[in-house]
């Protein structure tokens, strides 16, 4: 990369031979999601390293009113601020669940999507006020209802759920996680206490484990 420049073998054995390519100055700009798994000569090239975080709600907000634009959905304030409250901090979320409240409201309420409408259509996607899905639900219910609330390795939750592995490491458990519901410990997942009074479950963890170390 510093060289500006892309070596290239032809050929095979004895008979091999480089073959340079000079390239003309560029900028190489890298994205991923598992920045670990780069080696560390390669990650150590980039000049500079920024990390994304989730949007906030304000951000959300904007994002939706051009995608409605766009989209040409009739949406208000509160219905839009609704949708955003529940996008778990990701655009493309907030999106998606633009366009599943549009298909409602042109069914159900002539095309207008309403503070109402978008709650009654968030709430047939069985996603809550703070965006925890289904699967988020079943997840965190599992690990406290049959596992009194961890610790529980990954692939145990993984087959009691029937989801793979990876998508709840990648897909699920990051949100949770940033929410404070989850934790991840050398013994496997915990749930804590703030997902039991989101579920409005009694959080009777700590008592249990008094009850094991004595």
């Amino acid at each position: 990369m510093e060289d500006y420049a892309l070596d290239i073998v032809i050929g095979k054995g004895p008979g091999a031979r480089s073959l340079r390519l000079n390239l003309p100055r560029f900028t190489l700009i890298g994205a991923t999601t598992r920045f670990a798994l780069l080696s560390p000569p390669l990650r150590d090239r980039f000049g500079a390293v920024y990390r994304l975080d989730f949007y906030d709600q304000a951000s959300i907000e904007a994002i939706l009113k051009r995608s409605a634009r766009i989209l040409q959905v009739k949406v208000d304030d509160e219905g839009l601020k609704e949708i955003a409250r529940r996008a778990r901090g990701t655009p493309r979320v907030a999106n998606r669940l633009l366009k599943r409240v549009r298909d409602y409201a042109q069914v159900k309420a002539k095309g207008i999507a309403t503070h109402e409408i978008a709650m009654e259509a968030l709430s047939k996607l069985e996603i809550d006020p703070i965006g925890l899905d289904e699967i988020d639900h079943k997840l965190l219910n599992t690990i406290i209802k049959k596992f009194n609330g961890g610790p529980v390795g990954l692939e145990t939750i993984a087959a009691a759920i029937s989801e793979e592995s990876d998508t709840i490491m990648d897909v699920y458990e990051p949100y949770l996680l940033q929410l404070g519901f989850l934790e991840r410990t050398p013994r496997g997942r915990t749930v804590t206490p703030l997902a039991y009074q989101h579920l409005g479950l009694p959080c009777n963890k700590a008592k249990s484990q008094q009850t094991l170390w004595q």
